[in-house]
């Protein structure tokens, strides 16, 4: 199968979800979609149960920063204040300081998570987040939450999967396949 990797600059927009958040019976969900300047698309999901909605919505961005081209210049746009001002207001360099520590000097929580994080955030040229309220009709950002959604309904172990690659809508005729299982 022929792969037409997704080239930079690229927008991810990111989510999760978790039902019965941090309770043994908890599910959760993450979404990333990434999407570049040629109309080219990648669609992720996953899960984990039990979860909380914070290490989904890590998790979402860890995937989507870890299937973007190395080098890329990228747009994380996400609905989570705790991803986002990790990454943009210096929490994560504060918790390395204070040998991964909370400023109220509790352990931080997901830390093989930031520390999976800070490894991506090297890995690209620059990493950009921009905050958008949840379920405030940001289109792209509502996707991802459906399909959040839709991962956490589902029945997974604890390993995230690439789920499918669907072409943009607005390449309308792009229809290579990324190496994705495509859901129909």
């Amino acid at each position: 199968m022929t792969t037409t990797p997704l080239t930079s600059p690229i927008t991810l927009v990111t989510d999760g979800a978790c039902s019965g958040n941090g309770t043994a019976d908890s599910r959760g969900g993450w979404a990333a979609i990434l999407n570049d300047a040629h109309g080219r698309e990648v669609v992720l999901t996953g899960g984990e149960a039990p979860s909380t909605n914070n290490r989904m919505e890590l998790t979402a961005a860890l995937e989507g920063l870890s299937a973007a081209p190395a080098g890329a210049d990228v747009e994380l746009v996400t609905d989570s204040t705790y991803v986002a001002n990790a990454i943009s207001q210096g929490w994560l360099s504060g918790w390395q300081r204070r040998g991964w520590r909370t400023a109220a000097k509790q352990p931080v929580a997901n830390r093989e998570l930031w520390e999976r994080m800070i490894r991506e955030l090297a890995r690209h040229h620059r990493v950009r987040t921009t905050l958008v309220r949840g379920h405030a009709g940001h289109d792209a950002n509502e996707r991802a939450d459906r399909l959040a959604q839709q991962a956490a309904a589902e029945d997974h172990g604890p390993a995230a999967r690439p789920e499918h690659e669907v072409p943009a809508a607005a390449s309308g005729n792009d229809t290579t396949q990324l190496g994705f299982a495509i859901d129909s």
